[in-house]
């Protein structure tokens, strides 16, 4: 299991593309990567501080999605224009102890 953690801050230049581009490529993500990918979760700090989790099963499909060309423009938007900052984690889950079975866990 891979886990993506994802922080970011908004710039004063983020507009309301973000919010579309953000939507679109969440369906893109979970059409193109079925069943390998998790979960998916975004949360807001009271401070704005954005952070983004994303587990996949597989390391391949994470690398497609890296490499997908609407992704990585969005990225380059990112960089350019929608963040203050951002930091991106990359991680290899080691062990994971649940109260249920992760086939239970709900849908992403």
């Amino acid at each position: 299991m891979i886990v993506v953690v994802f922080r970011s801050r908004f710039s004063d230049q983020v507009d309301d593309e973000y919010g579309t581009t953000e939507e679109y490529l969440a369906k893109k993500v979970r059409e193109m990567a079925g069943d390998d990918l998790v979960h998916l979760k975004n949360y807001v700090a009271e401070d704005g501080e954005r952070l983004a989790l994303v587990w996949w099963r597989n390391p391949e499909t994470l690398e497609k999605w890296r490499n997908d060309a609407e992704h990585q423009d969005a990225q380059q938007l990112g960089r350019d224009k929608w963040y203050a900052f951002f930091e991106l984690s990359v991680t290899e889950v080691v062990r994971t102890s649940s109260s249920k079975d992760p086939e239970e866990y709900p849908a992403p």
